[in-house]
């Protein structure tokens, strides 16, 4: 039956172009890997405040299990929106200041729930070449409109764009370069135009601004600015689940059109309670994001001294720039023979011609782990 589809072919394509990926299993312990009964210091994960495996949130989830067993039972707008729920999203509007707020299984869905639910063949979007597969796929997929813009390039955005006519979708946190939006020129372009603007802030929410709330506080722009806020709670926040953020209106309209949202079984609320102590945690964690500053400016003095090519970014994702898929894979294999677990990431996940090592660093990492992943880096360039 393969046949009927061609799968062996494609799979032989993308291996001859070293690009075929696969899974490893792991048992992750902290900062570091267990594979195959071997330790790798683990330089791949997006567990940036080091909470993932705290026992913070171990005790929360163990709580929240014993508090709400392990599942919601059904989809939120039938039983399955729990009081757990509910405290997180005001926890959540708390922090953010926003004025509701709608908890989604992962951001995946939640993007793609965001933009089917909203735009129309009456509306254009427009879109950061860089920005998410989600948000990338969603949007080839739906009857309006799409135009997509040179990554951060606002003069191009700006020629785009035309008044009242649809949404603005960029990163806070580009995932895979670490780079940040051009956040104060896109507010400004938004409201000039009258179009509405979105961030998907998955990779800034817990890292960047005052109490990590993120990108635009980072920028020192208020929430209010930007209609539509997606994030997540995988990421910096340790645990799993995503949310949309925005006006009253804006999320009572979703919590009725948006399919994956009414259609799913919810998260469970053990896990939005584990996401609640997370979010206790994350605002008071300057110590933390202020270790993990120090940690990123020395990684990146010393690969730069050694002469890799890096990223633009001041955030825990620091890419090393390779080019080729095969050099890629070759040097990410090199790191873990000596110990130090990196990801290749290839095409068509980054543009032809930029494969990289994307590094990601953690709170939880030590100035020695630093060394460690330099000095395993200038034994490979050499």
């Amino acid at each position: 039956m393969s046949d009927l589809f061609n799968l062996a072919g494609a799979l032989q394509e993308r291996e001859a172009a070293a690009l075929l990926r696969r899974r490893t299993a792991v048992v992750r312990q902290g900062r570091t890997l267990l594979v195959d009964g071997l330790r790798y210091l683990d330089m791949a994960a997006n567990d940036y405040l080091g909470l993932a495996d705290a026992p913070v949130l171990r005790q929360a989830f163990a709580e929240g299990i014993e508090r709400y067993g392990v599942g919601s039972s059904a989809s939120p707008l039938v039983t399955g929106y729990h009081e757990a729920h509910h405290r997180l999203e005001a926890s959540l509007c708390d922090w953010l200041g926003l004025e509701a707020v709608l908890l989604f299984n992962c951001g995946f869905s939640a993007n793609q729930a965001v933009l089917k639910a909203l735009l129309g063949k009456q509306h254009l979007l427009w879109q950061d070449k860089l920005n998410h597969a989600s948000l990338q796929e969603v949007g080839s997929q739906l009857p309006c409109s799409m135009k997509r813009f040179a990554h951060n390039d606002m003069a191009a955005l700006e020629r785009q764009l035309q008044p009242h006519s649809g949404l603005i979708v960029s990163e806070g946190v580009f995932s895979m370069d670490g780079d940040e939006g051009h956040w104060p020129r896109l507010c400004a372009l938004a409201e000039q135009s009258g179009n509405w603007l979105m961030i998907d802030d998955a990779h800034g929410l817990g890292v960047l601004g005052p109490e990590g709330r993120g990108t635009l506080a980072a920028h020192g722009i208020a929430a209010s600015r930007v209609n539509i806020h997606m994030g997540t709670f995988g990421k910096a926040l340790g645990v799993a689940g995503a949310f949309v953020g925005g006006s009253r209106e804006l999320i009572d309209y979703l919590a009725n059109f948006a399919r994956s949202y009414v259609y799913s079984t919810h998260m469970p609320p053990a896990q939005a309670h584990a996401v609640q102590a997370a979010l206790t945690w994350v605002r008071q964690a300057d110590s933390q994001r202020a270790h993990l500053s120090s940690l990123i400016a020395r990684f990146r003095g010393g690969a730069l001294a050694q002469g890799w090519q890096l990223g633009e970014s001041r955030t825990p994702i620091q890419p090393i720039i390779v080019g080729a898929s095969a050099a890629a894979l070759q040097l990410a294999e090199q790191l873990r023979a000596r110990g130090v677990w990196v990801t290749a990431i290839r095409p068509p996940t980054v543009p032809a011609g930029t494969a990289r090592l994307r590094i990601t660093l953690s709170a939880a990492h030590s100035e020695q782990d630093i060394d460690t992943l330099l000095s395993a880096l200038e034994a490979c360039r050499e």
